[in-house]
């Protein structure tokens, strides 16, 4: 006899949270890359179907970070709305918190990563390391500064710099005058003078926080710049004896939960010669320097921003591997003629355990058009320098692969062997 069909209860659907993102850059892109692994979909504000972001995912809602009524609409039966960059105007989210929107991190939170005289101001009123500052407005402002600091100075504007813009090394008191001059009279901007620092190493620590008050901090980067731009970031930092690392990692804690942070946070810092620590800048967002979390991590910086804000329990932010090297590809000067997927193909015949992250964008001379990284072998150790050596190498040659489709090291492509 033929069986009778079998009938199953009707299984409830849970809905998944929804996630807002305003902006629809590549750290976007990466986190929805990540929401997809969770089960959900993040919403992008984007400034047009062709942004990193808005490549990926279905739920695009097309405007610029300046548009109330595009962020209004992203806003709409989301969770949480949080940030790709930092340039929202506060007027505009204080309106929108009116409206019961939950922005996370919290705008008076964001006011820290947004203007650097605020930052400056309310860290040193904490009694966090900072470098001497001022607000410079006047040409007597800035001699007095000057002065004081032996004419080690760097001239920032409080606002809307990044990847070296906005950012001034002047070698003359009359120039930094003239900066300061410009700045605020030119373009009605608040500019901030600061001690040069003189810097051993760049670092970068980067946590998390919850609103419920949950932390993780994960091991403390050691970022390489070019031209103003993040071009390395090794993890954890070679070299950084473990006091100074766990000090950081404090340091970053301490500072998400007295700004009342939520998310990621990351806190960039200058290594003095006597091994202490000056904060740099802020950033409420997953970070350049973070990218390495990826693969050297059990829980990424995008994961772990989409946990927090809302209010998930944390990820282990502990390494799969000893030692990762992130490595940016950037445009180079003179676009290869050799395709982007062919550039893939060598990178992988050549180095099989790079991991490759691109971001969609067209190629251009010092844009960010994705990164690689590298994982250092389970039986390595960061105590070993040839070790550390050997993996930030294979991350850089594979960059600039990526960049400019020429081997550093005279490696042919064709018969796999160095062209000496």
């Amino acid at each position: 006899m033929p069986t009778a069909p079998r009938h199953y209860p009707p299984v409830t659907e849970r809905i998944m949270p929804k996630v807002a993102m305003i902006g629809g850059g590549q750290l976007a892109r990466m986190t929805a890359q990540a929401a997809i692994e969770l089960g959900q979909t993040l919403r992008v504000v984007s400034p047009g179907p062709t942004e990193s972001a808005a490549q990926i995912t279905p739920d695009v809602v097309v405007g610029e970070h300046t548009d109330i009524e595009a962020i209004r609409k992203a806003a709409e039966g989301a969770d949480a709305v949080t940030f790709d960059h930092e340039h929202v105007p506060q007027e505009l989210l204080a309106e929108l918190v009116k409206e019961g929107v939950n922005f996370q991190p919290r705008p008076e939170a964001l006011l820290y990563a947004q203007d650097k005289w605020e930052m400056r101001r309310r860290l040193d009123e904490m009694g966090a390391p900072v470098p001497p500052y001022a607000r410079l407005t006047t040409d007597d402002d800035v001699a007095a500064f000057w002065e004081q600091n032996n004419g080690e100075v760097i001239i920032k504007t409080a606002r809307g710099g990044y990847d070296g813009h906005g950012v001034w090394a002047p070698k003359i008191l009359e120039e930094a005058q003239d900066i300061v001059r410009k700045g605020v009279t030119d373009h009605d901007m608040t500019m901030l003078g600061e001690w040069k620092v003189p810097w051993v190493v760049e670092l970068s620590v980067l946590v998390a926080r919850s609103p419920e008050g949950q932390g993780a901090a994960w091991p403390v980067t050691q970022s390489i710049q070019k031209d103003g731009i993040c071009a390395v970031a090794m993890a954890p930092a070679p070299d950084l004896p473990e006091s100074v690392a766990v000090k950081a990692q404090q340091l970053g804690l301490r500072i998400a939960q007295e700004l009342g942070v939520t998310g990621v946070l990351t806190v960039e810092l200058f290594l003095l010669p006597d091994h202490s620590l000056l904060i740099n800048e802020l950033a409420m967002r997953p970070h350049n320097t973070g990218h390495w979390t990826q693969d050297g991590c059990i829980t990424s910086q995008f994961e772990q921003h989409l946990r927090a804000v809302l209010d998930y329990p944390l990820g282990d932010v502990s390494m799969r591997v000893p030692f990762t090297v992130m490595a940016n590809v950037l445009g180079a000067p003179v676009t290869p003629t050799m395709t982007m997927d062919e550039r893939a193909h060598h990178l992988f015949a050549r180095f099989p355990n790079a991991k490759l992250h691109m971001y969609g964008k067209g190629e251009r001379p010092g844009r960010k058009l994705g990164h690689v990284n590298v994982c250092g072998p389970l039986d390595g150790s960061i105590s070993d320098p040839a070790y550390v050596a050997r993996v930030k190498r294979e991350a850089e040659l594979a960059a600039h692969w990526m960049s400019a489709a020429e081997w550093l090291d005279g490696w042919d492509p064709h018969t796999g062997q160095k062209n000496d």
